[in-house]
């Protein structure tokens, strides 16, 4: 069940600076979708980032929630649907040929004024990594992936049917498009990390981290019982010492989600090694 092919893990020495594209650019596009992500690889950025959950019938798609967002979610008669509705809509107990009749980008989100409105559904992890991966071509680059595992002991046995079921089920399928060396895999949960490095040990991991974190790199890599290529913690709690904690320790240092062009700049003169950003435009004022 959990086939291991062996693999070099990614190297990111040729990467002087990580550009990534937060849900593909959700302040430029509608987020998580295959044409945010085409905007991305348009705007020059390395990376292209995003979230996975599971459908009913067992189908690995790029979505940040669990259910709908009433923010820029409208059901399939093109009603829009109130917090309470949307967070109803489980999409673990909705098949994919009933979750694509959802559209997520009509209804632009509020959050995000300068995103375009267009027309979109959640797609299929496999449908979109196809696609960029063809896109990418044609535009004569190697665009990067980091994948986020959107797991956590409360939503075990509700938003899929196990860790180790939503931790096989989108490995398969990134497996399936031997594009592990351009692949890197986040998550917030110390339970997805550790299964990944036990059965994937080739594949490059991230440890996410919020702002309420307290622990030191060291104690975060105890946690863990090893160590991970990268730690993405919240912008907020970036400082010199913890930059220069990851770097001792040939770890690689990429905060998330920085949105401003100032705060963008202050970081990268700090010594990062890259920016999670929902404004990908920015990159190109660096």
């Amino acid at each position: 069940m959990w086939g291991c092919k062996a693999v070099h893990k990614a190297s990111n020495a040729n990467l002087v600076f990580d550009m990534q594209a937060h849900r593909g650019g959700r302040g430029l596009m509608p987020e998580n979708t295959v044409a945010a992500m085409f905007d991305a690889i348009d705007r020059g950025v390395t990376t292209l980032e995003m979230d996975l959950q599971l459908t009913k019938d067992s189908q690995v798609i790029v979505s940040h929630d669990p259910t709908f967002n009433s923010y820029f979610a409208t059901a399939p008669n093109g009603d829009t649907l109130t917090p309470s509705q949307a967070k109803k809509i489980i999409l673990h107990q909705l098949s994919y040929d009933s979750i694509i009749k959802y559209d997520v980008g009509l209804k632009r989100n509020p959050q995000f004024p300068r995103q375009h409105k267009m027309a979109a559904a959640k797609p299929l992890l496999s449908a979109l990594l196809d696609s960029t991966e063809k896109y990418a071509r044609s535009k004569g680059v190697k665009i990067r992936y980091n994948i986020e595992i959107k797991s956590n002991p409360g939503a075990d046995g509700r938003f899929y049917p196990s860790l180790e079921n939503f931790v096989y089920l989108a490995m398969s399928v990134i497996q399936s498009k031997n594009i592990a060396q351009r692949m890197t895999i986040q998550s917030f949960d110390g339970r997805a990390l550790k299964l990944l490095h036990q059965k994937y040990p080739d594949y490059t991991l991230s440890f996410l981290i919020d702002a309420k974190e307290k622990r030191s790199v060291g104690e975060l890599i105890t946690s863990l019982g090893f160590q991970p290529e990268i730690l993405s913690p919240n912008s907020q709690i970036v400082t010199k010492t913890l930059i220069k904690d990851c770097h001792k320790r040939d770890m690689k240092i990429i905060p998330w989600t920085v949105n401003d062009l100032g705060e963008m700049k202050r970081l990268k003169q700090m010594g990062v090694d890259g920016i999670i950003t929902d404004y990908p435009d920015l990159f190109s004022q660096l």
